[in-house]
């Protein structure tokens, strides 16, 4: 669990279901994952199970975002969720460890997405101690990768995810970079 100034990062409850189905039932937040569709509520319990698998696996995943402070919205809400994923749709850039996150639209241009991926950079390398994170976005997603930008991830490569044909941008940024932008 982490928390920051509006956020708590927390592992998933199974009754975080209805906010991350409705985020995922929205056209405009799901435009650029995947092939673009709203995913169904059997789909969005599917993912909440592979969350929460991940981090049984892992020791890594995706957290929830739940808001600590009224603003931008009543405290306790499950605002969307950040955190670390392996990117096995992208086998180009495998191993890899991807830094991501997903807004409900209601909380899009808050600051959120970038106050819960600092939480999440500084989890991935000072206590999962992962060597490189990689972020990546459909090129036309100007907000996720103004994110990756103020996260000081560089760009790595252009390229496309296969089956799906999707144009993406691929950042970088390894633990040592970041470690000595900290020093």
């Amino acid at each position: 669990m982490i928390e920051t100034e509006r956020l708590l990062l927390r592992r998933w409850h199974d009754d975080d279901l209805p906010a991350l189905t409705a985020m995922h039932a929205d056209p405009e937040v799901m435009r650029y994952v995947g092939g673009g569709l709203p995913l169904t509520p059997e789909e969005s319990a599917a993912a909440l199970a592979r969350y929460e698998r991940d981090w049984e696996a892992r020791g890594f995943g995706l957290f929830a975002l739940e808001l600590r402070t009224p603003d931008p919205g009543p405290v306790g809400t499950v605002v969307g969720w950040a955190g670390l994923a392996v990117p096995e749709f992208l086998p180009e850039i495998l191993p890899a460890v991807e830094i991501g996150w997903r807004l409900a639209r209601p909380y899009w241009g808050h600051g959120i997405a970038t106050e819960a991926a600092v939480e999440v950079l500084r989890f991935a390398f000072e206590y999962a101690r992962v060597p490189r994170l990689v972020s990546v976005c459909h090129v036309d997603n100007a907000a996720s990768a103004n994110v990756m930008t103020k996260l000081g991830m560089t760009e790595e490569r252009r390229t496309v995810v296969p089956g799906r044909g999707n144009p993406v941008l691929v950042t970088e940024l390894s633990r040592g970079r970041y470690l000595r932008g900290r020093a």
